[in-house]
């Protein structure tokens, strides 16, 4: 076994492909250092993160760890066999905070569960509190339910992102102890290995294709290779829910349970870039294709059905049955990261930015101590909440707590997910304030910007370190952007004239230090509709502005409740800065009409064709906030689309 590196590499994120990648795109480095993104993740930093030991001790996590340990005594506690992913996908959260922090409190609790988890491995590597505590020492009897490579999974990205941000072998030696105890199991028939098979839950795969990539051993990369073909040939016995009904190079549309789906298709990109499988790629872009078109909701949410977690049929988007799981936009964002990077279009970078402001950012409350499990684009008046993991209100931990420690480790890690750069020069993906850093050639480029997205369209970039040579600064344009206007300090381009293509303004010159370019994206409020053969939302409209999904809370119109609201489509949208509500928001007024609905007693809802409600009074005016902000009040009702009629 070669020796794992030792240096810590802070500006490596979580994914890293290697030299020989085929990639178009390969990872810069940002910091964000002020605006919309620093606070959300300062409070990721000084509150969510923080407080996860407490909430794993209180959840039974790390009890179950130290019975495996043999240093406690009692009953394991909680419902699941993947109980152990919670503490693994916190210690990568708090690893990414290392790379800023490497001294201290979150330091010192990081070291003491790492020792906890190492102390919980069996000799020969396996390691998985329930099969250890409850399972009778029998491994890999249940690969549909148990988990056991899932949790491995999330144990060998928190190794990878530890020592990535440290340079500290303790956490990785564990994952590489476990994953060469999984390659000594898992293989083809003809592989001379005793069991053919996989998890029920895809993740291992795009994990051992990030530990090929950070020790260079080539077998993890093959393991990670052999999983994801393996998928779809009846092992599991052919459900689409864990991804076994058709082959990943085969498939045509996603299906089944979201958050498996994108999990395994993130590290089919992985396999494409590292082995330059055309196959592999070609899949992928179909499949990321046929999701973004036919399901995915306005906010970049995926998952229409609470039964099994999972895809509909195309165009099969429900509002309050959405079940939009927020670990399925961070998969999402995950993917498409990868897809950027792979192919070097901009629109996987479009999708990623509306899943970011509006499907993920609405999982975690502001003052970041609430999640939301599931995610749904209405929440009737007189909603019966059903509590728990479906619960439309915001809950301090679930049963099954797999979302609020993976938003803690997206946040965390964002800084990794905001450029790239290529042979010709610096893409800049997401707008903040903060620095962009690439090296052209072995030549170092930074990029320092400053901005108030997304509530002002203003992005002000400031050359600080070039080459002397040429390069291009590529800068997105967004897909919901009907109007911008660039000046380079030589020019002025807008839409008429300027060097747009696939989504990229490309900016090619000899650049020197200080350089300026000042991009101005109109941020004009806007109502979208979907595409007809969307039946739930058939006659309504929805309000963006930018970046941003607005919706209707209840808090906002008293006197009545939101079911029986009308949007006016004719009278125009306004725009109020609101610093005091809700951390500082931008809303947009507009206007409508609540419709005098019956309420006669009758036993039959339903009337004659032709009869439409009359409007009950004048005129009303509606506040439209954030989607990413609702449920941070009073409970009450909610809608993102709008009837117009």
């Amino acid at each position: 076994m070669p020796p794992t590196r030792s240096a810590a590499r802070p500006g490596t994120g979580p994914v890293h492909p290697t030299p020989g990648a085929r990639g178009a795109l390969r990872p810069a480095s940002a910091t964000i250092g002020g605006g919309f993104w620093h606070t959300r993740r300062e409070v990721n930093a000084r509150t969510s993160v923080p407080q996860g030991p407490d909430l794993l001790e209180s959840a039974g996590n790390l009890h179950n760890l130290r019975l495996a340990a043999g240093t406690a005594e009692g009953e394991f506690q909680g419902a699941y066999p993947f109980l152990d992913t919670d503490v693994y996908k916190w210690l990568e959260a708090a690893a990414w905070r290392l790379a800023g922090e490497p001294a201290g409190a979150l330091a010192a609790e990081v070291d003491r569960i790492i020792a906890l988890v190492a102390a919980a491995q069996q000799p020969d590597g396996y390691l998985n509190t329930w099969f250890q505590l409850r399972g009778n020492g029998e491994r890999y009897q249940d690969l549909r339910w148990g988990h056991e490579l899932y949790c491995a999974g999330h144990l060998i990205q928190a190794a990878v992102a530890h020592h990535r941000t440290t340079g500290r072998p303790e956490l990785l030696d564990v994952a590489r102890r476990f994953a060469d105890h999984i390659d000594t199991v898992f293989g083809t028939p003809d592989s001379g290995k005793p069991l053919d098979g996989i998890d029920g839950h895809p993740e291992i795969e795009t994990a051992l294709v990030e530990l090929y990539r950070e020790t260079g051993e080539r077998r993890y990369l093959d393991l990670a290779g052999y999983f994801v073909d393996r998928h779809g040939h009846g092992l599991l016995g052919g459900e689409a829910y864990c991804q076994d009904r058709v082959p990943v190079r085969e498939a045509t549309t996603v299906e089944g349970h979201a958050v498996r789906q994108l999990y395994l298709l993130a590290a089919a990109a992985d396999l494409a870039s590292e082995t330059a499988d055309a196959e592999l790629r070609a899949a992928t872009e179909r499949l990321w294709q046929a999701m973004a078109a036919t399901k995915t909701h306005l906010t970049g949410g995926l998952g229409a059905h609470h039964d099994e977690e999972d895809f509909g049929d195309p165009y099969e988007l429900p509002n309050e049955r959405a079940y939009c799981e927020t670990c399925a936009a961070i998969a999402s964002v995950q993917w498409s990261w990868r897809m950027a990077l792979l192919t070097g279009e901009a629109r996987y970078a479009d999708l990623i930015e509306r899943t970011l402001y509006n499907g993920f950012l609405a999982g975690v409350s502001l003052d970041g101590e609430r999640w939301l499990y599931v995610n749904p684009l209405q929440v009737r008046d007189g909603h019966t909440d059903p509590g728990g993991d479906q619960s439309a209100r915001r809950t301090r931990w679930f049963r099954c707590a797999c979302c609020p420690p993976n938003v803690m480790r997206l946040l965390a890690s964002l800084e990794h997910y905001l450029a790239s750069t290529g042979p010709d020069g610096l893409q800049i993906h997401q707008y903040v304030t903060g620095e962009y850093r690439a090296d052209l050639a072995g030549a170092p480029v930074a990029v320092r910007a400053e901005t108030d997205y997304p509530w002002h369209g203003t992005v002000a970039l400031t050359v600080e370190e070039t080459p002397e040579t040429p390069w291009t600064l590529s800068l997105r344009i967004p897909q919901w952007c009907g109007s911008f206007r660039v000046h380079d300090g030589e020019r002025t381009y807008d839409g008429t004239n300027a060097p747009v293509r696939d989504g990229w303004l490309r900016l090619e010159r000899t650049w020197a230090p200080g350089d300026r370019v000042i991009l101005e994206l109109a941020l004009d409020a806007r109502l979208t509709v979907a595409d007809p053969r969307v039946d739930a939302v058939r006659g309504c409209a929805a309000i963006e502005r930018g970046p941003l999904v607005y919706c209707l809370e209840q808090a906002d119109h008293p006197g009545g409740g939101l079911d029986a609201i009308v949007l006016d489509t004719a009278r125009p949208l306004a725009v109020k800065q609101r610093p005091e509500l809700l951390g500082g928001v931008t809303t947009v007024l507009a206007t409508g009409h609540r419709r005098e609905l019956p309420d006669d007693g009758s036993w039959w809802p339903y009337r004659p064709a032709g009869h439409t409600a009359a409007p009950a009074g004048g005129p009303v005016e509606l506040t439209a906030i954030p989607y990413y902000a609702w449920a941070n009040r009073e409970d009450g009702a909610m809608r993102v689309w709008l009837p117009t009629s």
